[in-house]
């Protein structure tokens, strides 16, 4: 699809849909031997609340149980990225009536195809959101999937649930006064990976390329790689400014200098277990090396430990 067809496709999307803090709870699930971690995940949903910070005079943040959301409001109607799980979308509806009640729904946009950034696509499209998202998003929605590390097979998305409206590289709005880039990563924590700027506001949505104080989760199975986090994380150091406001997907918002530190941390560890491998050691024995040692007590504490993350980039290099 073309630039130009997205931004008349964006601009007619109030037509379409008239007519049609933190390390997220979840994650401490890891630890145990959980039997239903979708369910768990889903039961965090229902039960965490949504923080809201604003980042601009119509532009807040939104934190709950699963990935971080944005939301923009204004008289052409509200733009929401990412939608949480499914069991947290009153909350969400909640927290942005709070903060313009008389705007309508008007887009949701995917970062990218996880389910704690996807899972309310279907109930928001219910509520008239038109959903956008790059179209290898709509790709995996559209099919089963598999999370091996989380041990979750989830099956195809509901018809309501996928993005009606895709972009293949770049795409460019203009939207309640302000000027919105969409940009595709190549594959990093995924092959679904973009990110979302607000010119005017100065705040840069970056989704799981960065998970802010913490090991990233690095979806192998569908994409992802050290490498491919490495190049995320830098290209986005390339769009920000020393103001700009960073939302990560998982973690507290971050700036410029916390994104640096994130990606000096990925090459770091990417380089020594790099060597490792070259110079013939096998997974379990790198491990043993603690390649990540010096990082641990400031990145080990989240989603990933160390020794899982280290796997991680043995497996993706």
């Amino acid at each position: 699809m073309s630039e130009n067809m997205n931004r008349r496709g964006f601009l007619q999307l109030g037509a379409m849909a008239g007519a049609a803090a933190m390390a997220p709870r979840w994650v401490l699930a890891q630890a145990a031997q959980a039997t239903d971690r979708l369910a768990q995940m889903r039961a965090a949903g229902a039960t965490t609340p949504i923080k809201t910070t604003k980042l601009y005079d119509n532009v807040f943040l939104l934190q709950g149980a699963g990935g971080n959301m944005v939301v923009q409001t204004g008289p052409e109607g509200k733009v929401l990225i990412d939608s949480s799980f499914s069991t947290a979308v009153a909350k969400i509806r909640e927290a942005m009536d709070a903060l313009s009640k008389d705007d309508a729904s008007h887009t949701l946009i995917n970062t990218h195809w996880h389910i704690d950034h996807t899972d309310g696509n279907e109930a928001l499209h219910a509520a008239g959101f038109t959903i956008l998202a790059h179209e290898k998003t709509r790709e995996r929605l559209a099919t089963p999937q598999t999370m091996k590390l989380f041990g979750i097979s989830l099956p195809a998305a509901a018809a309501g649930a996928l993005p009606v409206l895709t972009f293949d590289s770049v795409m460019h709005v203009n939207h309640n006064g302000d000027s919105l880039d969409l940009v595709h990563f190549d594959p990093a924590h995924t092959d679904t990976d973009i990110y979302i700027h607000f010119h005017k506001a100065d705040v840069l949505h970056v989704g799981d390329i960065w998970f802010n104080g913490m090991y990233p989760f690095i979806d192998e199975g569908t994409g992802g790689s050290i490498g491919g986090m490495i190049k995320g994380s830098q290209a986005a150091l390339g769009v920000a400014s020393d103001s700009t406001k960073i939302v990560p997907g998982h973690g507290p918002l971050g700036n410029k200098a916390d994104l640096q530190k994130y990606h000096d941390m990925l090459a770091t560890v990417r380089d020594k277990v790099a060597a490792l491998k070259s110079a013939g050691a096998s997974e379990q024995e790198a491990l043993a090396k603690k390649p990540t040692a010096e990082f641990d007590a400031t990145w080990g504490k989240g989603m990933m430990n160390a020794d899982t993350f280290t796997g991680i980039v043995y497996r993706t290099l």
